[in-house]
């Protein structure tokens, strides 16, 4: 039933592309502009994979762009300052000032805008209110809670997820005699699980209030005069950067089927990204990290080459760097299929050690993040976390190992952990290993006693 229904909804969307087929700016070869923009507390590097799949397709690399807020956490009340992040006025304004430098940096007349989660907020406010609507040719939102997370009348109506609050009262508002709730000429697709995302959920569990309704159904992300896709069993994040995800967007844009639907892989790979930290908030510095994206100069970054198997070092380091002003840790050239460990230390943080298995193509949105240990943390021997930044771990649906055993904290309720950490009491340095559906991670469990942490970071 369930994939009956995936394939009458991709009929359905097929059918809807003919128009679509002619890209902006000339015939259906043209390749337009794509900016990408990315959710809550994410930054540009989550898009590394799509882009990825854009080029094995033949998008050039150079009108492919991903946004990096400085502060990509949205405020608690969005009428109220608040250090370290940043009102839907502040976001729009931002997203704004990226495609008109994008336009006028590829001469193009307008952008495909692709957005995931939160960054669907700030697509919806620059069309309808910032004057995007002639600069942009089509829109595609994954996963954004463009119905809100919560729709409580009373709750947290300042909050810009809120439902039945001011600002998503404002976009949803009819804008015409059909009552559609998007706002052309624009082109609108939205991508949904069918009941996977933890963001679109009638029960509260996910935002802290197991047994409360939300008010908010599966179908919250759908929008009303826009292309409606519904993707089985995908989580919050996977409504963007799934396969199933990427091939809905690319014919919503091209109006056919990409050849490729995972990165095909090219070399020389060349590798380079932005080394960022964590703000401390005023009230309390102990606890109160929140992410942003600002360059974090003064740190050191060295690249190893490591032992598939045992995640040990081949060697003494293949790339070392102090980062500048900028914040990049780049240029620098992968060796072949070999894995890597990124060491990232600088004054306040923790020495952090980042795995990844190969890069199949270059990218220079290898984004690194200096990280603390946690107070809690610190009386472990070793502190191992598995993270997924392009999706989260479903134990119904995905197959999954850390250091042999399911990931700690993972439960059977749903896709919505995104990383698990293991606290190792044992001293001493070993192998520590992981598995997400085919792809494997090995790496080494550093002393906390040294102030090190290890992450093992999934790239799909």
């Amino acid at each position: 039933m369930i994939q009956r229904r995936l394939v009458l909804s991709l009929l359905a969307t097929t059918a809807l592309l003919g128009a679509c087929a002619q890209l902006p700016g000339g015939g259906s070869t043209d390749h337009p502009p794509v900016v990408f923009v990315h959710g809550n507390g994410d930054s540009a590097s989550i898009w590394q994979t799509t882009v990825w799949r854009f080029e094995s397709n033949g998008w050039p690399r150079e009108r492919l762009h991903a946004i990096d807020l400085p502060y990509p956490l949205a405020r608690d009340d969005d009428t109220k300052a608040q250090p370290g992040r940043t009102s839907t006025a502040e976001h729009m304004a931002y997203l704004k000032a990226e495609v008109e430098r994008v336009l006028q940096r590829t001469g193009a007349k307008q952008v495909v805008l692709v957005a995931n989660s939160r960054g669907g907020n700030a697509v919806r406010n620059y069309v309808q209110n910032g004057g995007g609507a002639q600069a942009v040719s089509h829109a595609i939102l994954g996963g954004t809670p463009n119905h809100g997370v919560w729709a409580i009348k009373g709750f947290r109506e300042g909050n810009e997820f809120s439902g039945t609050g001011p600002f998503l009262t404002a976009l949803n508002a009819p804008k015409n005699a059909a009552g559609d709730e998007v706002t052309g000429p624009v082109k609108w697709m939205t991508i949904r699980s069918d009941n996977n995302d933890k963001f679109a959920q009638p029960d509260g569990l996910w935002i802290g209030a197991r047994g409360t309704a939300t008010n908010v159904g599966f179908d919250g992300p759908a929008l009303k005069g826009a292309t409606n896709v519904v993707l089985p069993r995908v989580d919050h994040r996977e409504t963007s950067f799934s396969p199933a995800a990427f091939e809905a967007t690319y014919r919503f844009i091209t109006g056919r089927a990409p050849q490729a639907s995972q990165p095909v892989a090219a070399g020389p790979v060349v590798l380079d990204g932005k080394v960022t930290g964590l703000g401390l908030t005023p009230t309390d510095p102990a606890t109160g990290n929140y992410a942003n994206n600002l360059p974090l100069p003064g740190a050191q970054v060295e690249v190893y080459a490591v032992d598939p198997a045992t995640g040990e070092r081949r060697g003494a380091a293949l790339h070392r760097k102090a980062v500048a002003a900028d914040g990049r840790w780049g240029p620098f050239t992968a060796p072949a299929g070999a894995p890597l460990e990124f060491v990232v230390s600088a004054p306040g943080y923790a020495t952090t050690h980042i795995y990844r298995s190969p890069f199949p193509r270059s990218s220079g949105l290898i984004h690194l993040r200096a990280e603390r240990l946690a107070e809690a943390d610190k009386a472990a021997a070793s502190v191992v976390t598995l993270t997924r930044p392009r999706g989260y771990f479903d134990l119904a649906r995905d197959r999954m190992s850390l250091d042999g055993k399911p990931p700690p904290g993972v439960g059977p309720g749903g896709a919505g952990l995104s990383s698990a950490k293991l606290l190792i009491k044992e001293p001493g340095v070993r192998t520590v290993a992981a598995e997400f559906n085919g792809e494997k991670l090995v790496g080494r469990s550093w002393p906390t006693g040294e102030n090190r942490l290890v992450l093992l970071e999934l790239t799909y």
